[in-house]
């Protein structure tokens, strides 16, 4: 039944921490308030201290228990005990970082089997901040360019968590002016859509793919369903890329976007 598909929440990065954590209080009642069991995942990150930060703002929150599996090789992946810890969690945050390391070390390993399968039939919730957020969909951008206009070659992609296929997700995104590589992602197979996160901005996608967006910042959705002409199969190494009818939304807190339709709302905005 489609209730019991968790929810996945992509965060831009830098998510507010401490005077106003709306992103972090609102995936904690999605997890389950002071039932929630919360596993964090710091794998992308190298700092020592990201995992011991995010359990001492959760269990400010008050949940039942917030607690690190610190995977750091692929043999971690196979630990009876860590997989029995995940299988007790409610919902699962994946840390900021890069994004590789999340890929190679948990790509392919029971862990990642384990989050895909629960998220799909035993309503975990699954969240990623910055790196996190890239990992969680089918398609990874592994790396890319800034900018504005799309070019041939200016991301790479890799192969994803696969929690969702229905979008490509990029971070950090106004900030570091993602548009381009984001587009160029896109224009490379016009199926899913993209969702570019501002930080400070997260996008709560339910088990109806509605996602509602939270956060001080803009999501901008790049939707290429009606794309009607593309120039990347014969465009030259470093050039620009023609892309005619590409549609864009920035929706900001409150608005909310169909996946499924792939219809934007304004929500409660005037």
């Amino acid at each position: 039944m489609t209730e019991d598909i968790g929810y996945i929440i992509p965060i831009g990065g830098a998510e507010e921490k401490v005077s106003d954590a709306a992103i972090l209080r609102r995936f904690t009642e999605v997890a389950g308030g002071a039932n929630a069991r919360i596993a964090i995942i710091p794998t992308a990150s190298r700092l020592k201290e990201t995992a011991g930060r995010y359990t001492e703002i959760f269990e400010g929150f008050g949940v039942a228990e917030a607690f690190s599996l610190p995977y750091e090789t692929r043999a971690d992946c196979k630990r009876p005990d860590w997989l029995e810890r995940l299988q007790t969690a409610t919902a699962v945050f994946m840390t900021g970082g890069n994004q590789l390391r999340l890929s190679t070390l948990l790509g392919g390993t029971p862990v990642a089997d384990l989050i895909r399968e629960r998220n799909a039939t035993d309503g975990l919730h699954v969240a990623g901040t910055s790196a996190g957020a890239s990992f969680m969909a089918e398609h990874m951008i592994a790396y890319g360019n800034e900018g504005p206009t799309p070019r041939s070659d200016m991301v790479t992609l890799t192969p994803g968590l696969g929690l969702t296929h229905r979008a490509i997700i990029d971070q950090h995104f106004g900030q570091r002016n993602r548009l381009g590589r984001l587009m160029t992602a896109l224009a490379y197979n016009p199926r899913p859509i993209g969702i570019g996160l501002d930080e400070d901005t997260a996008a709560f996608i339910d088990h109806e793919r509605m996602l509602t967006v939270v956060g001080s910042g803009a999501i901008t959705v790049v939707d290429p369903a009606d794309l009607e002409f593309s120039s990347m199969d014969s465009a030259q190494r470093h050039a620009a890329v023609c892309l005619i009818n590409m549609r864009i939304h920035i929706l900001v807190a409150g608005c909310t976007y169909d996946m499924v339709s792939r219809q934007a709302g304004s929500g409660d905005l005037p």
